[in-house]
Formats: C-alpha cells, structure tokens, sequence
C-alpha cells in the first residue's frame, strides 16, 4: 500500500506571491487535459453548423476574393511579380490562424470559468489549447494553397522547408498576446471589447494586402517590430519566391519572444487571482 502512495503524484497547492516560475513542466503532466481541452474548441466550433469545416475555406477564400477586386484589380496595389489571388492568399494563411487563436486565446480564461474556479491545474493549458485549436483549421486552409500554386505554376522554392519555422513563430506570436489579453481579460472585461478593433488595426498594419517592399530600409527593418510582418513575408519567401525578409524576420522573431516571455511571466504573476475574479 506504501509503494501505490509513493507512486501517486502529489501536488501542494500555495499561495503564490510576487513573481513566480512558469514551470513549464507542469504541462507535460497535464498533457492529456490539453489534448481534451483543444479537441473541445474545435468541437465546439463546428457543432450545429450546416457547413462544418468548409468555413475554414469559405472565409480565407472570400477575404482573398475581396482583396483581388479592390486592391489587385482597382488600387492596382503590386505583388512582387506573383498574381495577386495567390499573393493574398499566402498572406491570409497565417494571418487568418494568428486572428484567430488571438481572438480565443483572449476569451479563454472567462469561458472556462466554471473549470478555473473549481478545479486546480495550470493555468497556461487554457489559453493554449485555445491557440493549438486552430492549427486544424489552418491545414484545412493550406490544401487550397498547394492546388493554387498549381494553377498558377508556382513551383516551391527551397525555402519550403523553412515553413514550419515561420508558422511556430506565428503560433507564439498568437500565444504571447493571447496570454496578456487573457490575463487582462478576467480583470478588465472591457478588452473583449478591445480585441477586434486591435485585430482589425493590426490586419492593415500587416502586410496582406500590399507587399513590404513598398517600404526602403531601414524603415522596413523597422516595420519587422510587428511580429506579423516577418511570418507574412517570411510565408510568401518560402512559398511563392519573392523577395526574403532578411533581417526584419530576425526583428520579428525577437519581438515575438520577448512578448512570449513577458506575457508568460505576467500570466504567472496574476494567476493567482483568476479564480477571486472571476
């Protein structure tokens, strides 16, 4: 009886103060409740809908229709020497996940308040089971992608193996804002409030609809400060061949941690205040 005790994990639960470690480990433990919790948002997206998993197409598609008429064809905005349908496309791939799993990641923690309030576990599966769910969606969206570059011809460069490279950056660019908005979210509910008109500013501030090479150094070095813009070019590098994003992909990959790191450590700090709160 001795030895089934010892090989049941034991948890002490205390009071956290000041800033805390993330232990990460943790979530290895709680593995298998990230696994439920990402199958449960992707259930819950699709449950009575007549279309199910189409609209994982239908709204890239549709933005991507909108965008060749009023900037391909009437702004005549340029596309670094590739069609413009594909060119936004490619764009709208990792943009479309990124503003997704920002939007669930934010709202996580108050939709899962009956869990967080009655059950201890850590925190940080929430938001990211929120920001994992979507990489369903995102695959579904990419098929599309690959028969487009076969109408048009477009042949993958080297740089395809680069890839998942650039979408984990934009899964921890999803996950570190997710994290600060979420956090503040069960605090302030005013930021649900805040979160589309952010995605929406953040939409025209990414290049998706017009390339960054409209911009000369050093200010488009600069504009890598927006995590976004290096996945975005840093897609349409590896998939269609257009110009690589040098260093402004390096700015993003720096920004993108830096907010990783802080948004976890502000997360721990305030968790213990999610269940008081809510």
């Amino acid at each position: 009886m001795s030895q089934l005790q010892l090989a049941v994990p034991i948890t002490r639960i205390r009071p956290s103060h000041g800033w805390v470690p993330l232990r990460l480990a943790e979530l290895w433990d709680y593995r298998e409740l990230l696994y439920f919790l990402t199958w449960r948002d992707v259930k819950v997206r699709y449950r009575q809908t007549l279309l199910g998993a189409a609209w994982a197409l239908i709204q890239p598609v549709c933005t991507m229709l909108v965008f060749s008429l009023f900037f391909g064809q009437l702004a005549r905005v340029p596309s670094d020497g590739v069609p413009y349908p594909i060119f936004s496309y490619a764009a709208l791939l990792p943009w479309g996940y990124f503003s997704q799993a920002l939007g669930q990641a934010s709202n996580s923690l108050v939709g899962s308040a009956n869990l967080v309030t009655k059950v201890y576990f850590p925190r940080l599966v929430v938001p990211i089971s929120s920001m994992l769910s979507g990489v369903i969606d995102f695959a579904i969206s990419f098929t599309l992608l690959i028969g487009m570059m076969f109408y048009y011809r477009i042949a993958p460069t080297p740089a395809i193996l680069l890839l998942p490279a650039l979408f984990l950056l934009a899964m921890l660019t999803a996950l570190a804002v997710g994290l600060w908005l979420s956090s503040l979210n069960v605090a302030y509910r005013d930021v649900r409030y805040v979160v589309p008109f952010l995605v929406q500013f953040w939409l025209f501030a990414t290049p998706v609809a017009y390339p960054s090479s409209l911009l000369a150094e050093p200010w488009r070095t600069v504009y890598g400060l927006n995590p976004m813009v290096g996945v975005v070019d840093g897609f349409r590098w590896a998939l269609l061949g257009t110009a690589p994003p040098g260093p402004m992909l390096v700015v993003s990959a720096v920004v993108a941690v830096a907010l990783l790191i802080s948004g976890a450590a502000y997360f721990r700090r305030v968790e213990r205040t999610f269940a008081d709160l809510m």
